[in-house]
């Protein structure tokens, strides 16, 4: 789990806003935790040094937590659960550190990204080790039909960092092209967790439907609070530095908007800051007054709102549970945090 320990006041609020979100699941996540450090054993002694790292450097648990919560929310908590939101912490942590080399990102959560640590060549193995342990975890099971998910999740998550890569720097990227990668990249993983999470419980075709949308919108919402929290987060609670995807030539959602309706003032500005890499402080602050003078932020924010709207009716086919209070909950917590 999460520590508490050494958190600014800001993270702390998180964490425990999380905690008391969590509380249906909160002995499976610590399962989840331990079969998650038991999975990443090897012999090969800096495999799991690097596991180990990455887990106390703590991470949110959201995908864990929603497959967890969407099992129990479907009468389903066996072994099974536990097992699954392992290997979607697996699938994700994978990306992270692969994510981190391309981006070439120094810092993850507030510590050294891996390859900062271990280099690389390294780090690109360790990557991919937790792929192939996370299918290799999944074939444990006794039905391929979750593997199969699994397995078009990550490849579209795959497909998603290549398309990113593409469009890297360029500025005519448009809205629908950035949803498109948001939905790649993270929104499928979101919606996978929920999905299997019904499966597990055999909720029947209706309700795993609206458990995928329901985990879809979050997964968008989710993203479009990351494009946000770009601009408007603070360093120390984010564990990474304000301002990231702007200089790796990321035209997420809030700067798409910007280059549409702030005129040739503002695409001048964010053509120069792709081009050099660099953003003075005079040029953030230039660019934070073009941001409100023409509602860029109040933009995202509303279609991120507009996806937690969306992701709540998805739950209404639901009885009245603690987990799907939880869950309802969720939609609130990923739109209002700050990290």
């Amino acid at each position: 789990m999460v520590e508490l320990s050494g958190l600014s006041p800001a993270v702390s609020k998180t964490t425990l806003d999380l905690i008391q979100l969590f509380e249906p699941v909160r002995a499976d996540l610590v399962e989840v935790e331990r079969e998650y450090l038991r999975q990443v054993e090897s012999k090969v002694g800096v495999i799991p040094q690097i596991g180990a790292y990455i887990q106390q450097s703590g991470g949110k648990r959201v995908r864990p937590a929603l497959l967890l919560m969407a099992a129990r929310l479907c009468g389903y908590t066996g072994s099974r659960a536990i097992l699954n939101a392992a290997v979607v912490e697996f699938i994700h942590t994978a990306t992270l550190v692969h994510d981190d080399i391309i981006d070439d990102a120094e810092t993850r959560r507030g510590q050294k990204a891996v390859h900062s640590r271990w280099g690389n060549d390294v780090t690109v193995l360790a990557g991919d080790f937790l792929y192939i342990k996370s299918m290799a975890m999944a074939l444990t099971q006794d039905t391929l039909d979750v593997v199969r998910l699994l397995c078009d999740i990550t490849l579209r998550m795959i497909e998603g960092e290549i398309y990113q890569l593409t469009k890297n720097g360029d500025l005519e990227i448009s809205e629908d092209e950035h949803f498109d990668i948001i939905r790649r990249k993270t929104a499928h993983l979101f919606g996978g967790c929920a999905e299997i999470g019904a499966m597990l419980g055999e909720a029947g075709p209706e309700r795993q439907l609206a458990l995928r949308e329901y985990g879809f919108n979050l997964g968008v919402m989710f993203q479009l609070v990351d494009d946000l929290l770009d601009f408007t987060g603070e360093t120390e609670a984010l564990g990474k530095p304000i301002g990231g995807d702007l200089l790796e030539g990321k035209m997420t959602l809030p700067l798409i908007h910007l280059r549409d309706h702030g005129g040739p003032d503002a695409v001048a500005l964010i053509r120069r800051i792709v081009a050099e890499r660099h953003c003075s402080a005079d040029d953030w602050a230039r660019l934070r007054q073009l941001m409100a003078e023409h509602r860029s932020l109040d933009y995202a924010q509303n279609r991120a709102q507009a996806f937690a709207e969306a992701a709540k009716r998805n739950l209404a086919i639901f009885p009245d549970r603690p987990e799907r209070d939880a869950l309802l909950a969720l939609t609130e917590f990923v739109a209002t945090r700050d990290r």
